[in-house]
């Protein structure tokens, strides 16, 4: 049996930093561009998640550290309980629970404001791979929304999260903003807007 010696060791210097995946998106694209030319796509680039049962606050550290406005929130099993933006973080849902639960800030969790999985809409990939850039742009503005969310089915018919579309990566590559304006889905998100 061939004999291996040790590889050289050497001492981590200071400052070091690490790989990270990336996807190469085109920098710029037009509306009729395909679709999937804006999508991050989960296939090559590591999704961020976030445990339910931290604070709101270490959600922002989290994401003001990977750079991005979306974490998954998953379970130890990694399925996907909901999602948090950084719109929740900043915005009234925050605010809305301190002030209903009679609670500080720092004990505010990501469960108690992220959006749970029940009342999240996804696209379907086999929709994308026929779709435009500007059929993403339609969509995230008739729904008021930043993000949108794209699902797989594995063999068995199970969903998978295969990536998100968001405005920011739009304007980015689009090279003009992408406004849409949040809108409220149900009646309890219409009265809990009327009560702030």
């Amino acid at each position: 049996m061939r004999q291996y010696s040790a590889l050289p060791n050497r001492p981590l210097r200071p400052h070091t930093c690490f790989h990270k995946p990336h996807q190469a998106l085109p920098p710029n694209v037009t509306l009729e561009d395909p679709a999937v030319a804006v999508m991050t796509d989960f296939q090559k680039v590591t999704a961020f998640t976030i445990d339910p049962d931290v604070s709101v606050d270490t959600a922002a550290r989290v994401m003001s550290r990977r750079n991005v406005h979306l974490l998954l929130v998953v379970n130890v099993e990694n399925h996907v309980l909901g999602m948090i933006t950084s719109n929740d973080l900043l915005g009234e849902k925050t605010l809305q629970c301190i002030n209903a639960r009679g609670i500080t800030r720092e004990e505010v969790l990501v469960r108690d404001i992220m959006t749970p999985e029940n009342r999240l809409e996804v696209i379907s990939m086999d929709d994308v791979l026929h779709a435009h850039v500007g059929h993403v742009v339609a969509t995230l503005k008739a729904k008021g929304r930043q993000h949108a969310a794209v699902v797989d089915e594995d063999t068995s018919g199970h969903q998978i999260l295969r990536g998100l579309f968001s405005c920011s990566q739009l304007a980015r590559q689009l090279g003009e903003p992408v406004e849409t304006h949040e809108i409220a889905q149900n009646f309890a998100e219409i009265s809990a807007a009327f009560k702030t």
